[in-house]
């Protein structure tokens, strides 16, 4: 893990999550990378990807905490964004080619705010051909590249939130600014496309940064200038495993039998279970025990972080 300049190895970051507010022109990979040197361990990963021209809100696991990202990746989350109405693009933003332009200074108020309810709530979504998803084996975005036509099949996904907060005419264009709150597996580049499909002027993505996911917003994100600036010889500084456990999850406070039984993958009774659902069990010291969900009319452990 020495880097090309040769500087001494970091020291290994305590198990936990570091919300990175990713600078645009980085992939996720690269977010990755450089988190893996920053924290001393190959142990890193991420909570759902964001496209190059993005920025916002990267949710990054080390350690322990990677068993956390797929819980987290389902979380909601929240974007600013442009969208650009009059033209559309072969990637649905603003990086991919022109394919149509049409003039848009004719989209009334009323016909943007009848098209965007249209997009609001539980919808069927086409995501973007160049988006990640495998087909037969390979991502859509590389059997593009390839020169192939890449269709996708439609997928449930819900808009719980698609407000705008400022229109602004240019030449031939609308550029519309938008606040949208968006379930797991929702293009915000697809939403772009569909609005100016059904305004009739074409539409693409020109700006989109993540604000939120789940319970990890920009005000607890830091940036990777930021994050190199802690000395070489210092651990970066973590939300520990009980914290992020608490900002994704319903809570269950344990007794110390129920830390103890829990630690040996026993089962718990179901009549102090907050939810239904996945729940993170504290012990009374503070530490991230177990993700539990009730099964059968028993608290059931589905990951053991602190075994016996």
């Amino acid at each position: 893990m020495t880097p090309k300049d040769g500087s001494a190895r970091r020291p290994t970051a305590a198990d936990g999550v570091v919300v990175v507010d990713k600078p645009a022109g980085w992939t996720s990979h690269d977010v990755v990378a450089k988190m893996r040197w920053l924290a001393g361990t190959r142990k890193v990963g991420h909570a759902g990807t964001l496209d190059p021209m993005a920025t916002g809100v990267l949710v990054i696991g080390i350690g322990r905490a990677t068993r956390l990202l797929t819980y987290i990746v389902g979380a909601d989350k929240e974007y600013t964004a442009t969208i650009r109405l009059g033209a559309s693009t072969t990637t649905d933003d603003a990086e991919g080619e022109t394919l149509t332009v049409v003039d848009a200074s004719g989209v009334t108020r009323e016909a943007l705010d009848r098209g965007i309810s249209r997009l609001t709530g539980a919808i069927q979504q086409v995501p973007s051909a160049v988006s990640a998803i495998k087909v037969d084996g390979q991502r859509a975005y590389a059997r593009v590249r390839a020169g192939e036509d890449v269709e996708l099949a439609s997928r449930p996904v819900t808009v719980s939130r698609f407000d705008v907060v400022a229109v602004r005419p240019g030449d031939g264009v609308l550029d519309v600014d938008v606040v949208v709150v968006v379930s797991s597996g929702t293009y915000v580049r697809a939403l772009a496309r569909d609005l100016g499909a059904a305004l009739g002027v074409g539409g693409h993505l020109t700006a989109l940064r993540r604000t939120r996911v789940g319970g990890y917003g920009l005000d607890v994100a830091r940036t990777l200038d930021e994050l190199a600036l802690v000395a070489q010889d210092v651990p970066i500084d973590v939300v520990s495993l009980a914290d992020s456990a608490r900002a994704t999850f319903p809570v269950r406070e344990l007794t110390s039998e129920e830390s103890v039984a829990l630690s040996y993958g026993q089962r718990l009774s179901a009549a102090d279970q907050p939810s239904a659902g996945t729940t993170a069990a504290i012990a009374p010291d503070g530490r991230l025990v177990a993700l539990v969900e009730t099964r059968d009319g028993a608290v059931r452990p589905v990951l053991v972080f602190a075994p016996a």
